[in-house]
């Protein structure tokens, strides 16, 4: 069925008929997009015209029926809003308002969502100014049916006014802009995004468009175009997924859409929204540098440019690096440079920019990506060279990269690039895209240049660390071969290659060997020592390691872990300087812990002490009056007896207080004290579910009696549990509890990666008791919703447990997880 088989099929029946035109053009395979758009604004406009001409008969002239906003570009997504304005030249308010009648209630009658409005053009010009998002519809307003004189002079007017008024008006535009990006975040990094609010998505592509209405600025076209195009065809297929007028790309849907679209998967659809985004977020900066920079010329009092001579004033240019110069706030190319006979300009002009944090201008970027020989390889020490310069400025980095990577020069200097860029992670604790992630760590990475002999190598790693992603399997297996490629292609020698292929191979090593094995064990240092070989690459890993963590996400780092690392490279670089002649001794209590192991050896009973914990606010250098909240220190001190991990862990999950991290260890007790007692000391960090900790005595009385199996806690929490209907949401994937070989001489390790719950390390502590092993010590940590926790582990006899039983615990343990 062609478009006009469809519009005269709705022209026959009425509105019946354009419902069910409407269904069959919506449910047509062979039409999409564009075409089905603009299909779809026909069809209703063919309707519309129907109505109106029935609603105004024996009305004499001066009203008319104009589309505005999305509806007036005739870009009709299946969902959605019909933009109408009724303009009339001052008729009986009567008369109009029966007119306007008979238009909306059929509209309405339809379920169709309707945006209305009944004006004079005085009226709509001065609503317009008034409110700057209803100019801005109306800059796309449209004729459709009745006085076309009335909707041309609106239209001609409504421009004069926003031309006249674009000095005013174009910095209100902007400033909204800016708030709604604050709000909605950046769509190019989502992953639940907004493709309409979002920075980067279909209202910035629409603010653009009014740019240009001014006359003052104008966006860069190159892409612009198809990336507006490529989100609203994303929306529409959301639309027709869901049934439902939503711009939000909700997880649960992706998969549908993707389908919807003939893509490959939800990650392929996403990196297609986000790759759009970027091209709009992009074309957003330079357009909105250029609006200012107009403005600020036309602030120049015209006395003070017949002082310059008469003219426009010529802008003064400051040398910034060979071929490059600073000119009105722009790093732009000298006149003298020949990027065709300097392959390393770019490079040297992009470090150039970011030093001075200033942005590459768009013209001077695009020459470079049109006439720029490639480099040789290796690369020459300068281009080199300027690479870690370009890393080592800071956040300015991201700009003046972003600004690269929109004309193609990043992929054309590391061809390895492609494969990360734009690449979605599905993980709640990264807030960046791959691509961005590196950049980022790199920009966390110029902040420890000073703690390592080769910063260069640390930056260098720092871009490389996770580029592996873009390839199947270990990432880290994966980015240690393209790591020593790239660092041979760049111009780093054999030894240097080595080094950052180490560094991506172990970018992930410290931090979970701090947080997941028992740094009191002489093996665990060992393999860590092994696996680095030097005390150079240690310290550049130590780095790596912090900036990566910062550049994740802010559940990613804090204080405590940062002491953990510290620790643990303590111990390695000890071994790795000679200091192994006796195997290190577990760590010594402090005076609190000593003092809690001793009052519960003699009271036999559990003992506590609940202490607040700080970190300076992430970002300030110098401790402030503001600390960040890191939760509740619980020091617990038992006696040595089975089931001391699932009463403690229980108790706390009765009381609502979420475990961030946790450490249990077994404590010799002073000589003088009893020459074999042992008592377990666990040490927490925790945080009140709803904000309001309770009472230590409280906790000691319960966990008395959970220790003395008076106090049910599964049935407790069972009971609870069930008065909280469960919830829809994403569904996490299946638990997985794994053994790990060789990780300690002296207990069997057994590591539990599952999704964070109430109650979580109760049922992991009594799957333990019931599997009649002992927990040696155990490193628990919270990592957004992710649980990911290492359990040392021994038989009756106190020794590790053999392969074949180790086995069977974990997998007893990882089905109690799954029920």
């Amino acid at each position: 069925m062609t478009g006009t088989d469809v519009r005269n099929d709705a022209e026959d029946t009425g509105p019946s008929g354009y419902a069910a035109a409407r269904l069959r053009l919506l449910t047509e395979e062979a039409r999409s997009g564009p075409p089905r758009r603009t299909a779809l604004a026909e069809l209703t406009d063919d309707w519309l015209t129907g109505l109106f001409a029935a609603a105004t008969e024996g009305v004499a002239g001066g009203v008319s029926l104009v589309a505005v906003g999305g509806y007036g570009r005739g870009e009709l997504s299946p969902r959605s809003d019909l933009d109408l304005l009724l303009l009339h030249d001052g008729a009986d308010s009567g008369t109009v308002a029966a007119v306007a009648d008979r238009l909306w209630y059929p509209v309405w009658d339809l379920g169709l969502a309707l945006d209305h409005s009944v004006r004079t053009s005085a009226e709509a010009r001065k609503t317009a100014g008034d409110d700057l998002k209803v100019q801005l519809g109306l800059l796309d307003a449209r004729h459709i049916a009745g006085d076309l004189g009335l909707t041309s002079g609106l239209r001609t007017a409504i421009l004069a006014d926003w031309r006249n008024q674009a000095p005013k008006r174009l910095p209100e535009l902007q400033e909204l802009c800016v708030e709604r990006a604050e709000r909605q975040g950046e769509l190019q990094y989502l992953l639940e995004p907004d493709l309409k609010e979002a920075r980067g998505g279909l209202r910035d592509a629409t603010a653009l468009r009014a740019v240009a209405a001014s006359w003052l600025a104008d966006a860069p076209r190159e892409g612009l175009a198809d990336a507006r195009r490529s989100l609203l065809d994303v929306r529409d297929a959301l639309h027709l997924a869901t049934g439902r007028a939503t711009d939000r790309l909700a997880l649960q849907e992706q998969d549908q859409v993707a389908a919807e679209l003939d893509l490959l998967d939800a990650d392929t659809l996403l990196r297609q929204v986000y790759e759009s985004a970027r091209v709009i977020s992009y074309a957003s900066d330079v357009t909105w540098r250029e609006v200012g920079r107009v403005l600020r010329s036309r602030a120049v009092r015209p006395r003070l440019r017949a002082m310059l001579g008469g003219g426009k004033p010529v802008a003064e240019r400051s040398p910034l690096a060979e071929g490059v110069v600073e000119q009105d706030g722009e790093v732009v190319l000298a006149r003298a440079a020949r990027p065709e006979r300097d392959p390393v300009l770019p490079l040297r002009a992009a470090a150039a920019a970011a030093q001075a944090g200033l942005p590459l201008s768009l013209h001077a970027v695009r020459h470079l990506a049109a006439t720029t020989r490639p480099l040789p390889t290796p690369w020459p020490a300068e281009a080199r060279e300027q690479l870690v310069t370009l890393l080592g400025s800071g956040r300015p980095t991201v700009d003046v990269w972003e600004a690269l990577e929109a004309e193609g020069l990043i992929s054309r200097l590391l061809p390895d690039w492609e494969r990360v860029r734009c690449r979605p992670q599905r993980n709640a604790v990264h807030i960046w895209t791959v691509d961005r992630h590196l950049i980022e760590t790199a920009v966390r990475a110029s902040e420890f240049t000073r703690r390592v002999h080769r910063p260069d190598l640390l930056l260098v790693a720092a871009l490389l660390h996770d580029i592996g992603k873009g390839w199947p399997g270990d990432h880290s297996v994966a980015g240690e071969i393209i790591a020593k490629d790239v660092a041979a292609r760049i111009g780093f020698d054999h030894a240097d290659a080595a080094v950052l292929s180490t560094l991506v191979r172990h970018h992930l090593l410290l931090i979970e060997t701090a947080t997941r094995r028992d740094l009191d064990d002489p093996a665990t240092v060992r393999l860590v020592a092994d696996a680095v070989g030097g005390q150079g690459t240690l310290e550049l890993l130590h780095a790596l390691t912090e900036a990566d963590a910062l550049a994740t996400g802010p559940a990613a780092w804090s204080s405590w872990r940062g002491s953990l690392v510290a620790d643990l490279v303590k111990r390695v670089s000890a071994v790795l300087a000679g200091d192994t002649a006796d195997e290190p001794e577990p760590g010594a209590p402090t005076a609190e812990q000593e003092r809690l192991a001793i009052e519960a050896f003699r009271t036999r009973g559990p003992v506590l002490a609940l202490r607040a914990q700080t970190e300076p606010a992430a970002g300030d250098e110098e401790p402030s009056g503001a600390p960040e909240p890191l939760g509740v220190e619980l020091l617990i001190a038992v006696p040595d007896q089975p089931g001391v991990l699932p009463a403690v862990s229980g108790v706390l999950a009765m009381h609502r207080l979420t475990v961030r991290t946790a450490e249990l260890r077994s404590l010799r007790l002073p000589d003088d004290v009893d020459d074999d007692g042992t008592v377990l000391l666990l040490n927490w960090r925790v945080a009140a579910e709803y904000g309001s900790l309770p009472q230590a005595a409280r906790l000691r009385a319960d966990l008395v009696r959970a220790l003395d199996g008076s106090l049910d806690i599964a049935g407790r929490l069972a009971e609870r549990d069930a008065a909280y209907p469960r919830r829809r949401g994403w569904v996490a994937p299946p638990p997985r509890v794994t053994v790990a070989s060789a990780a300690s001489r002296h207990a069997t390790v057994i590591e539990v990666r599952t999704q964070d719950a109430p109650g979580l390390l109760f049922r992991i502590g009594r799957a333990l008791e019931e599997a009649a092993v002992r927990v040696r010590s155990a490193h628990v940590s919270t990592l957004g919703s992710n649980a990911v926790d290492a359990f040392y582990v021994t038989g009756a006899d106190h020794a590790p447990l053999p392969a074949a039983e180790a086995a069977a615990v974990a997998g007893r343990l990882e089905e109690a997880l799954r029920a």
